[in-house]
């Protein structure tokens, strides 16, 4: 086992992991489908939906940078990727994020000679955090990490939330949090190995957290590249809460990785009994499900993509196909969960500072969207993986969301 030093240099090393692994994993072109599909579930009518328009909120990536760049703490919130949102019921945003660099900013110049805010390059490095927003206003980072790493060289990176009854018909709430688990592993595996799917339990109105458990364990697969964990976006619907994730097809060089779903009775997220996964042809339990999206080839998602719902039918964000899923973001829909998923109808590149800079993880945030706006944000991460820890270190907004705000509109 390495010693303090040779770990921490590890972890700066790697630290940046979830976002240049979600980089490398890419989403495949689909063919576009024509309109007209009918909800297989006898849902609200169901219309082919893409972005019809979009543009950069410019608010809401400076109040990141606002808050990450007030040294007046040093133990909050400086840097983070995987950017996932979940309102509170008394109004507040919790923001979770997994790697994350917290300490203290200094403004520019900095010892490069550029013009940029900077961070120390011993600035602390946890698996994972939380920041409280009110009011459109981030103020508070929790004691991080918020969810300790399970084991020596296993850590989780939390993903999506969601508010539910402590248990089904009850009247107190909780905050439940999917977790993915990694543990450290040899090339390809440079960014973890995937694991588990776990669900953590928060505590309203303190967060804290109560437990942790696991819904589906991942380590009896042979093929970690087969491996699906959960969580990578949840879209609630008629008393169930379903449940995307995808597999790691794209560590192993295989041109497109899988997306997966399962659903949860309203209020059961942490009962791994509870859960059923699409096996191909109805919904089951027990950790056979299969792909809904990708067939290994020329099709298939990025393993962290967001699903949103616009009237009858599901929008799914993702990074585009090849070379440009380093910059591109592209959309799809479907009338049900479990598809068949069509597209890509249109594509969009967001905004991108200069450099060898990508663009991953597009997340929608429907808690800070409305009247026909849909909020989307995208991390950003320096693409050479043995100068990232430098990069981010010399200009700190390498390494902190961003966010557009666009229309869904019939595809033209």
């Amino acid at each position: 086992m390495p010693d303090d030093a040779a770990a921490a240099r590890a972890r700066q090393r790697a630290g940046t992991g979830i976002g240049v692994l979600l980089v490398l994993v890419l989403g495949a072109a689909l063919l576009i489908a024509l309109p007209g599909d009918e909800s297989p579930d006898g849902g609200t009518a169901c219309r082919a939906r893409t972005v019809g328009s979009w543009q950069a909120d410019h608010a809401l990536t400076a109040e990141f940078a606002r808050y990450g760049d007030d040294a007046s703490r040093t133990d909050d919130w400086t840097g983070g990727d995987g950017t996932h949102s979940v309102r509170l019921p008394d109004g507040r945003v919790l923001w979770l994020f997994s790697d994350t660099y917290l300490g203290r900013v200094h403004g520019p110049p900095n010892p490069a000679g550029e013009r940029h805010a900077w961070r120390d390059a011993t600035a602390p490095l946890v698996r994972n955090s939380a920041v409280l927003m009110r009011d459109g206003r981030l103020e508070s980072t929790l004691p991080a990490p918020l969810f300790a790493d399970p084991a020596p060289n296993r850590w989780r990176w939390p993903v999506a939330a969601r508010v539910e009854p402590r248990s089904p018909g009850s009247p107190e709430q909780v905050v439940r949090v999917l977790l993915w688990v990694r543990e450290a592993g040899q090339p390809p595996w440079i960014y973890g190995v995937p694991t588990a799917t776990e669900v953590a339990t928060l505590s309203l109105p303190g967060l804290r957290l109560e437990s942790v458990v696991t819904v589906l364990d991942q380590q009896l697969v042979p093929d970690p590249s087969r491996r699906v964990l959960f969580g990578t976006t949840v879209v609630e619907e008629d008393g169930w809460t379903y449940v995307f994730g995808g597999d790691d097809g794209q560590a192993v060089s295989r041109p497109a990785s899988h997306a997966h779903v399962a659903r949860v009775p309203e209020g059961r997220l942490a009962e791994p009994a509870a859960w059923q996964y699409w096996n191909g042809s109805a919904w089951a339990a027990g950790a056979r499900p299969r792909p809904v999206l990708g067939d290994g080839r020329r099709t298939g998602v990025g393993s962290a993509f967001s699903v949103v719902q616009d009237g009858g039918t599901y929008v799914l964000f993702t990074m585009a196909a090849g070379t440009k899923g380093l910059t591109t973001v592209a959309s799809y829909w479907a009338c049900s969960p479990r598809g068949p998923w069509h597209g890509p109808a249109k594509e969009f590149s967001p905004s991108l500072p200069r450099g060898q800079v990508a663009a991953y993880n597009p997340q929608a945030h429907p808690v800070l969207s409305g009247g026909g706006r849909l909020v989307l944000s995208y991390d950003v991460n320096w693409l050479e993986t043995t100068t990232a820890a430098d990069r981010l270190s010399r200009n700190v907004s390498l390494y902190r969301p961003r966010f557009v705000s666009l229309r869904l509109a019939p595809p033209r």
